[in-house]
C-alpha cells in the first residue's frame, strides 16, 4: 500500500491476550473510514466479519476474498479476507491483519511477516495479536505505536477433571481427528451429545455446530486447536484433553502462549473463566498454569519470512529468489511451503522445463503451484493437478469447461460418514479455489455458484452425520431438567398406545404398569431415561391405578405363563390356591408401585378372576349349589370341583341308578368311563379347564385345544401326561376320542347288542371321526369287539355274513388297567387323577383284536 502525498499513515498494533475486544476494534476503525481491507488467519473468520460489515455497510459495497470464495461488489469498498488473498495491489484507508503473530509459524508465518512488512493503509494500519510479538515489531517496524489491553476478564486454573465430572458450557479440546471422534462419543454416552469444530469442517458446517452450542442445545464442545483463533463463543470451561500435537513435521508440546491461546476461549467480555485438563491428560504443571493465568510469556525471538521480490526470469532463477536469505536479523526461513514443493517437483520435468520460459508463463506456473493443497493425500495427485492446470493456462487458455464440470460433479454425493464428507469438501474447496480465477475459468461466476452449491450440499450433510452421532438431543435435555433438583417439573405424557413421552422426547413405554425404556438406549443413558422415568411418572401411576380398578372386566384377559393382562399387557401372575378352582393373584414386581397400591389391584383383578371362574363354569357352580342340601349329592359333586367338572375312576364310574336319576337334572352325566358336566367339554370352558389345569399341575399351559367339533385326535408330542384325560378325552386304541361321543355311542351300542350279537351299524366310523381300519381297536375300548365279515366257502352258496358286534365280558382290572383314581396330596388336598396309560408300541391295536 503506498500512503497519501505529505500524510505520514499511522501504524498502530494493538496487543494482549484472548478477550480483550482488539478484533471489535479493528472492525470499528475499518467501518469509521472509507474504504478498509482486513485480514484474518482463517476463512470461516473471515466470512464471519464480513457477514457483520455487510450488517453495518450494506452487501453492495462489502467484498470477501478467500482461496475459495470470491464475492467483490462493483461498489466494494470494505474487504475481508483470509491474510493469504488480501488485495494487496488495491489502494485503501485502513489495513489491518489479525493474529500477527503468526508471524512465527512455520507453516504460514511467512505470508503474515510480508503483510507486517509490507501491508499499509493508506491512512491507518493496525496489527492485532499477543503480546509476544512486541519486540521483534517494534524492531522491524519503525514508529509503529504499541498499545497493550488487558483481558476483561480473568482465567483460573481448575485443575483435571473426568468426562463425567465437566462442568455444562465446557469445550474439550483434542489434537487429532480421533481423539476429538473418541471424546465426542464418550460425551454423548455420559451428557448427552456436544457440538464438533475442527478446522476441516466448512464455514457453514461450523457455524451450525457453533450454533447448536450457542443455541444450548447441548452443553459441551469438542474441538481441535482451531477453537483458539478467534471463535467467539459462551465457554465457560477449556479442558484439554491432551497438551502435545503433531504440528505437521513432528509432535510436539504445546508452547505456553498456545496454551494460553486456547484456553482464552473461556470467559467472554467480562464473565471469567477456568481451564483444565480431563480425559487421559497428565495434569497441566503449576508453572504453565501461573503463565497461562498471568498471560506471561517469552517473547518471540524470531519471525517466519520468504521473500516476496521474486524473479521470473527463469524457473531456476525463480525458486533461487524463493529460497534467498533473510534480510535482516530475527527473519529466518520457515518449513518449505506446499506452492514451493510444488514448483521445485515440476521444475524437475522437462515439459513443465520447456512450457514454462517468459516471465508471463513463468508467473502462471508460479500461481498453478499456489493452488492449496486442502486434501493432504500425501502422493503427487496434487502436484499433477497443478501441472494440469498450468497446461491450460500456460498460453492465456483457460480450464476446459467439461473437466472442471466433472471434477465438481463426482463430489456432488452427500453419502458416506464423517470422514468421506470432510474428505469431499476438501476436494471441492481445491475446484471452488480454480473456479474463483476468472482469468483461469471462462464465466467463473457461474463455476462459483456450483461449487458453492456442492459445498453446502456437503456441509448440511456433513452437520447431519456430526448431529446424528455425537448428540443425543433427548438425554441433553433430560441431564438439564433432571439436574435442576426434585423440585423441577417435568412436562410428561403417557398416549393411548403407551408411550412415555417427557419434554417431547419418547423416553420409553408403559407396559401394565412396567416401564420399558427405549430399545435404542444403553449405558448411561439407560440409567438416565429411568430416572427421568421415575420422575415423570410419579403422578401417571396414581391415575393409572385409579383407572385399572375402575375398568371394565373386558379390559382383562389371560396372557401366557400363567399371567393376566390389563390393555394387552400382563400386570399379574396366577399361582395355585387351595383348589384348582380358587387360583389366587399376585402382582408383577413394578418400581413404580407401592404396597397399597399392589393391594389395590390385587383385589381387583381376584375379582375379575373369581367372576371370570364363576361364568366360564357356571354349569358347575350351579350343580354344587342345587347339591348342598342333598347329601348323597354333596360327594360326587365335591369330587367334580376338585377334578374341574370331570372324574375318572372306579368311584365315579359306579354309580347305581338312583344316583344317576339326582345327577341328571343337574347336567351331570354318570357314563361308563367318567363322571363329568358335558356342558363343560364345549371349547370355551374347555379353554379355562386347560389354564385352571396346567397351574394346578405346575406346568405350562398346553397348546389350544383342537377345533370345535373335532370327534377324534391322535395323541399330540405337546400335551403334559393327564391333560387329554382331564379335558375330557379317553385314550381309544389309536387315538383319543372325546369323552361324551364315547359315552353316547357306547350307550347306543349297548342298547343294539342286549339280546346278544349285533350287526355292526353302518357309518360308524364316520361318526367317530376315525379311519375305518381303526374301527375295531377304539370299539375294543368302549367294551365291543368286532368279528369280522365271514366269505362262504367254495361248496356254499348265499352272500358273505356281514361283520357283527359282540359285547365283551368286563375283563378282570389289573393295576396297568385299572382307570385311575384320585388321591390325596401331601397338604391334604384331593388331587386330581393322573391319567389313563396310551396304547404304545407296534401291537397295541393286534393285543386290543385278540383280548
Amino acid at each position: 500500500m503506498i500512503a497519501m502525498s505529505g500524510f505520514a499513515p499511522r501504524v498502530k498494533a494493538v496487543l494482549g491476550p484472548t478477550n480483550t475486544g482488539k478484533t471489535h476494534l479493528a472492525i470499528e476503525r475499518l467501518a469509521a473510514h472509507a474504504s478498509g481491507i482486513i485480514g484474518f488467519p482463517l476463512r470461516l473468520l473471515a466470512r464471519e466479519n464480513y457477514d457483520r460489515l455487510v450488517r453495518l455497510k450494506g452487501a453492495k459495497h462489502v467484498a470477501l476474498i478467500t482461496g475459495e470464495e470470491k464475492i467483490v461488489p462493483p461498489e466494494a469498498r470494505w474487504y475481508s479476507c483470509t491474510v493469504e488473498a488480501m488485495p494487496l495491489d488495491r489502494a485503501a484507508e485502513f489495513v489491518a491483519v489479525d493474529e500477527i503473530q503468526l508471524c512465527a509459524d512455520p507453516d504460514r508465518g511467512h505470508v503474515f511477516t510480508d503483510r507486517l512488512l509490507h501491508a499499509r493503509g493508506l491512512v491507518e494500519t493496525m496489527f492485532l495479536g499477543a503480546e509476544t510479538i512486541r519486540p521483534l515489531l517494534a524492531r522491524l517496524v519503525p514508529g509503529v505505536q504499541i498499545e497493550t489491553r488487558p483481558r476483561l476478564s480473568q482465567l483460573h486454573h481448575a485443575g483435571a477433571a473426568r468426562l463425567t465430572k465437566l462442568p455444562p458450557r465446557s469445550a474439550v479440546v483434542a489434537f487429532s481427528a480421533a481423539e476429538v471422534y473418541a471424546i465426542a462419543e464418550a460425551i454423548r454416552r455420559r451428557r448427552g451429545g456436544c457440538a464438533v469444530v475442527m478446522g476441516r469442517l466448512s464455514p457453514r458446517t461450523r457455524n451450525a455446530q457453533v450454533a447448536l452450542y450457542q443455541d444450548k442445545e447441548v452443553d459441551f464442545l469438542v474441538a481441535t486447536d482451531a477453537i483458539g483463533m478467534g471463535l467467539n463463543m459462551d465457554v465457560d470451561h477449556v479442558a484439554f484433553a491432551g497438551l502435545s500435537k503433531h504440528d505437521g513435521h513432528r509432535i510436539r508440546r504445546l508452547l505456553p502462549a498456545e496454551v494460553a491461546q486456547i484456553a482464552g476461549r473461556a470467559g467472554r467480555g467480562m464473565r471469567d473463566g477456568t481451564f483444565g485438563t480431563t480425559a487421559a491428560c497428565r495434569p497441566m504443571e503449576d508453572a504453565l498454569a501461573a503463565a497461562v493465568e498471568a498471560h506471561a510469556f517469552d517473547p518471540l525471538t524470531q519471525l517466519c519470512w520468504r521473500n516476496s521480490e521474486l524473479d521470473f526470469s527463469g524457473i531456476d532463477a525463480l525458486l533461487g529468489s524463493l529460497l534467498a536469505p533473510s534480510p535482516a536479523p530475527g527473519l529466518v526461513r520457515g518449513n518449505d511451503a506446499s506452492d514451493l514443493e510444488t514448483l521445485a517437483a515440476l521444475a524437475r520435468e522437462p515439459e513443465i522445463r520447456r512450457l514454462a520460459t517468459g516471465r508471463a508463463r513463468l508467473r502462471r506456473l508460479w500461481e498453478a503451484c499456489q493452488i492449496p493443497d486442502f486434501r493432504k493425500l500425501a502422493d503427487e495427485t496434487h502436484t499433477r493437478l497443478c501441472a494440469r492446470i498450468f497446461g491450460h493456462v500456460a498460453d492465456g487458455g483457460t480450464v476446459p469447461t467439461d473437466w472442471l464440470a466433472a471434477q465438481i460433479a463426482v463430489l456432488a454425493r452427500p453419502e458416506g460418514d464423517i470422514d468421506t464428507l470432510m474428505q469431499r469438501l476438501a476436494g471441492i474447496r481445491v475446484s471452488a479455489y480454480i473456479a474463483a480465477r476468472p482469468d483461469w475459468v471462462r464465466d467463473a461466476p457461474t463455476w462459483q455458484a456450483r461449487a458453492r452449491e456442492v459445498e453446502d450440499l456437503l456441509s448440511d450433510a456433513l452437520h447431519e452425520r456430526l448431529l446424528a452421532r455425537f448428540v443425543d438431543r433427548r438425554a441433553t435435555m433430560l441431564i438439564r431438567r433432571l439436574d435442576g433438583g426434585a423440585g423441577e417439573v417435568l412436562l410428561s405424557a403417557v398416549t393411548r398406545r403407551g408411550e412415555v413421552v417427557v419434554e417431547g422426547h419418547g423416553v420409553g413405554r408403559l407396559e401394565g404398569f412396567t416401564f420399558v425404556p427405549d430399545p435404542d438406549t444403553g449405558g448411561e443413558s439407560r440409567k438416565l431415561v429411568l430416572r427421568a422415568a421415575r420422575r415423570a411418572l410419579a403422578e401417571e401411576m396414581p391415575r393409572r391405578v385409579t383407572a385399572a380398578e375402575a375398568a371394565a372386566d373386558a379390559a382383562f384377559a389371560f396372557a401366557p405363563d400363567h399371567r393376566i393382562a390389563w390393555d394387552g399387557f400382563p400386570i399379574a401372575r396366577l399361582r395355585r390356591g387351595a383348589t384348582a378352582l380358587r387360583p389366587q393373584v399376585e402382582m408383577l414386581d413394578s418400581e413404580f408401585l407401592d404396597g397399597a397400591q399392589r393391594e389395590r389391584l390385587r383385589l381387583r383383578v381376584q375379582t375379575w378372576l373369581d367372576g371370570t371362574i364363576a361364568v366360564g363354569l357356571a354349569p358347575l357352580y350351579g350343580a354344587i349349589a342345587q347339591a348342598a342340601d342333598d347329601a348323597a349329592l354333596r360327594g360326587p359333586l365335591h369330587r367334580l370341583a376338585d377334578g374341574l367338572g370331570l372324574v375318572v375312576d372306579e368311584g365315579a364310574t359306579g354309580a347305581d341308578a338312583a344316583l344317576r336319576r339326582k345327577l341328571k337334572p343337574l347336567g351331570v352325566t354318570a357314563g361308563r368311563f367318567a363322571l363329568f358336566l358335558p356342558a363343560l367339554l364345549k371349547p370355551r370352558a374347555a379353554t379355562l379347564r386347560a389354564r385352571l389345569w396346567a397351574l394346578w399341575e405346575g406346568t405350562a399351559v398346553p397348546v389350544p385345544e383342537p377345533p370345535a367339533g373335532t370327534v377324534a385326535l391322535e395323541p399330540p408330542g405337546a400335551w403334559p401326561a393327564g391333560f387329554a384325560v382331564a379335558m375330557g378325552w379317553l385314550p381309544a386304541g389309536p387315538v383319543l376320542l372325546r369323552l361324551d361321543v364315547a359315552e353316547r355311542v357306547a350307550a347306543e351300542l349297548a342298547h343294539l347288542t342286549r339280546p346278544g350279537e349285533a350287526l355292526l351299524p353302518v357309518g360308524l366310523a364316520s361318526r367317530l371321526g376315525v379311519r375305518g381300519a381303526w374301527v375295531p381297536a377304539v370299539l375294543r375300548v368302549l367294551g365291543y369287539r368286532v368279528l369280522p365279515a365271514e366269505v362262504p366257502a367254495p361248496v356254499q352258496y348265499g352272500p358273505p355274513a356281514p361283520a357283527r358286534l359282540v359285547p365283551l365280558r368286563r375283563p378282570r382290572e389289573t393295576d396297568a388297567s385299572r382307570p385311575p383314581t384320585a388321591r390325596a396330596g401331601r397338604d391334604g388336598r384331593t388331587v386330581p387323577p393322573r391319567p389313563l396309560p396310551l396304547p404304545s408300541g407296534p401291537f397295541a391295536a393286534l393285543a386290543a383284536l385278540l383280548r
